[in-house]
């Protein structure tokens, strides 16, 4: 992900008003509500950014992400109890003052989350928002560390905390 403004640059190697495709992978815990109870949450997606929506408050980078998180009763390890979750989001990016290798961002992500393990598979709408930073490399890398909210309708809310890597061209 990359931040830029209208008058440079923000970040090495970004051209001004300049599109670009960004893959990551993001590794994190759940803390599901009530009680804090920790849950593995991985995340793999591709994002691309377009200039024309550098100024649409609300975004510049279309998403798309695939979650697994594990709902069983072993914390990080896999059990048949599954939450997969499709979906689709617009990220903001945004440049912080006085840096060139930290920008932040806002992400608002909707899609299906589908639960596996019962008898038959439950499928519900999963909402969230995150706010993060990323710190860049060069141009093409960078790790993330964000901070998400979700909701499910049938469960209690929950936060992710997690860190990845992306690479963008």
């Amino acid at each position: 992900m990359q931040a830029q403004t209208s008058s440079a640059p923000a970040m090495p190697g970004m051209a001004m008003g300049g599109t670009s495709t960004d893959l990551f992978v993001m590794v994190g815990s759940d803390f599901d509500r009530p009680g804090l109870v920790p849950r593995a949450n991985y995340n793999i997606g591709i994002g691309h950014t377009f200039a024309f929506l550098k100024k649409d408050f609300l975004g510049d980078e279309l998403t798309f992400a695939y979650t697994y998180e594990n709902s069983g009763t072993h914390g990080f390890f896999h059990t048949k109890y599954g939450e997969h979750t499709e979906s689709a989001g617009l990220m903001k990016n945004f440049a912080l003052p006085k840096t060139q290798v930290v920008s932040g961002y806002t992400w608002l992500q909707g899609g299906i989350t589908s639960y596996t393990g019962n008898a038959h598979v439950e499928n519900r709408f999963d909402g969230g928002v995150s706010l993060g930073a990323i710190v860049h490399f060069n141009s093409k890398n960078g790790i993330w560390i964000q901070e998400s909210y979700c909701k499910v309708n049938t469960v209690p809310w929950f936060t992710t905390t997690s860190f990845g890597y992306t690479y963008s061209w």
